[in-house]
């Protein structure tokens, strides 16, 4: 279960990290027109909008990132919390953009979530801190 957590995050990770390439340096190329489906002249003029969330999507990966290599208690805070402001971020993208949002970066993010927040190791010390 902690591999399958592991997993989990790193792919949510590794698309942040694809959504920081897309909308830093490919939001009014053919990729990234065909992905968001934007018009050239619309892509053109929300750029540097694209850019600075991209940048955004970025620091999330690290984030992730940093929480399966530092390991531990730490790590696992990390991964937690920057997993639950992926899932809040992807969910406010459904409710003001586009639905399919929620599923292209809430749903692996709240699988990630789920199965970082409940594996073996922590249940016993999420329940101590919770009491």
């Amino acid at each position: 279960m902690i591999l399958t957590a592991k997993i989990f995050t790193a792919l949510v990770a590794l698309l942040h990290f694809f959504f920081l390439i897309l909308e830093m340096f490919h939001w009014d190329r053919p990729l990234g027109l065909k992905v968001f489906g934007h018009k050239l002249e619309a892509a053109r003029s929300s750029k540097v909008l694209a850019a600075n969330q991209g940048l955004y999507n970025g620091f999330l990966s690290a984030s992730l990132v940093y929480g399966l290599y530092k390991g531990g208690q730490i790590g696992h805070q990390f991964q937690v919390f920057f997993l639950i402001c992926v899932v809040v971020a992807g969910v406010y993208g459904a409710l003001t953009a586009s639905r399919k949002i929620f599923f292209i970066q809430s749903l692996p993010a709240l699988i990630a979530l789920l199965l970082t927040y409940f594996y073996p190791d922590t249940v016993a010390s999420h329940i101590k801190s919770f009491f």
